[in-house]
């Protein structure tokens, strides 16, 4: 990969800061890794961050089990071609060990239960620092997330005690059994993501694209029929719809969005007009007002 550093632009140069912030303050990091947009940009920046180098880390993918079979074979493909070490904990063992409970009915999900799975993982390897893809315009509380945002001994998340980041001053001290999360597209957006990707002609996953798909319809929004993880009543009719994914978390709480974007150009044009945040696509967002805030409290990702 040949780096031109003369097309570098600040939120680029700001992300691969953070990248050698987190590999010369801590001893064990490791890339949260889903195979979505966000993370295959927190690669493109992590090979840049360390180039001629490989990634001095491990990826590490939290599988719930129900994921979009185009993003698995797209994680699996990527981690092969770039020679990544890649860590994959299931959610399916949890469950299985009585760690966590399935849920059933119309909106069951196992997003939620990712976050014991998760913890475990941090504590089996030791992880002092865990490297995400949120963005802060996602959703107001990730909003409130620092670059660096310590969790405490129980993976738990407290946003009134959050360290001050002056002049791009990033604190990785941290006691005896807390570790951090790191955000590097932190100040990113939708667009940012979108528009870099197609600077860099960065391959994704081709769910991202138009595609003709079993779906239906369910309070406003369209879901894949394509599988037997999201749950449909009998009266909810299967039509074929042109659509594309905006995200493609756990399939059992994302829906799809009605497009003819059939390449990055597009599609970066689509979120350019766009007047809702992709993750308005995401069913378990919408449980409560605060859904995600106290996910996050609890040591989600």
């Amino acid at each position: 990969m040949n780096v031109d550093t003369s097309t570098i632009n600040p939120l680029e140069n700001e992300a691969i800061y953070i990248f050698r912030e987190v590999a010369a303050q801590f001893e064990n990091p490791v890339l949260l890794f889903s195979g979505g947009k966000d993370s295959i940009t927190l690669v493109r920046l992590a090979q840049k961050a360390f180039y001629p180098a490989k990634i001095p880390f491990p990826l590490m993918h939290i599988d719930t089990g129900h994921n979009f079979p185009e993003t698995i074979e797209f994680r699996d493909r990527l981690v092969q071609e770039l020679g990544l070490n890649l860590i994959v904990r299931n959610v399916q063992e949890s469950i299985d060990q009585g760690k966590v409970t399935e849920e059933s009915g119309k909106y069951a999900s196992r997003n939620r239960l990712q976050t014991t799975t998760l913890l475990d993982a941090i504590d089996e390897f030791k992880f002092d620092a865990c490297i995400g893809g949120a963005r802060r315009d996602e959703e107001k509380a990730r909003a409130k997330e620092r670059i660096f945002s310590v969790r405490d001994d129980f993976g738990q998340w407290d946003e009134k005690n959050q360290r001050p980041e002056l002049f791009d001053m990033l604190n990785g001290q941290i006691e005896l059994g807390q570790n951090v999360r790191v955000f590097p597209i932190s100040n990113w957006t939708e667009l940012d993501v979108w528009s870099y990707i197609e600077k860099e002609n960065i391959e994704i996953p081709s769910i991202y694209f138009a595609h003709t798909r079993a779906t239906f319809l369910r309070d406003g929004l369209i879901w894949s029929a394509n599988d037997d993880v999201v749950y449909r009543e009998d009266d909810e009719t299967v039509e074929d719809r042109l659509v594309r994914f905006r995200t493609v978390g756990d399939m059992s709480c994302t829906a799809a969005v009605l497009s003819s974007a059939s390449d990055i150009a597009t599609v970066v044009e689509e979120i350019r007009a766009s007047t809702l945040s992709e993750r308005g696509a995401r069913i378990d967002d919408k449980r409560s007002e605060a859904a995600m805030e106290k996910r996050k409290q609890q040591g989600y990702f």
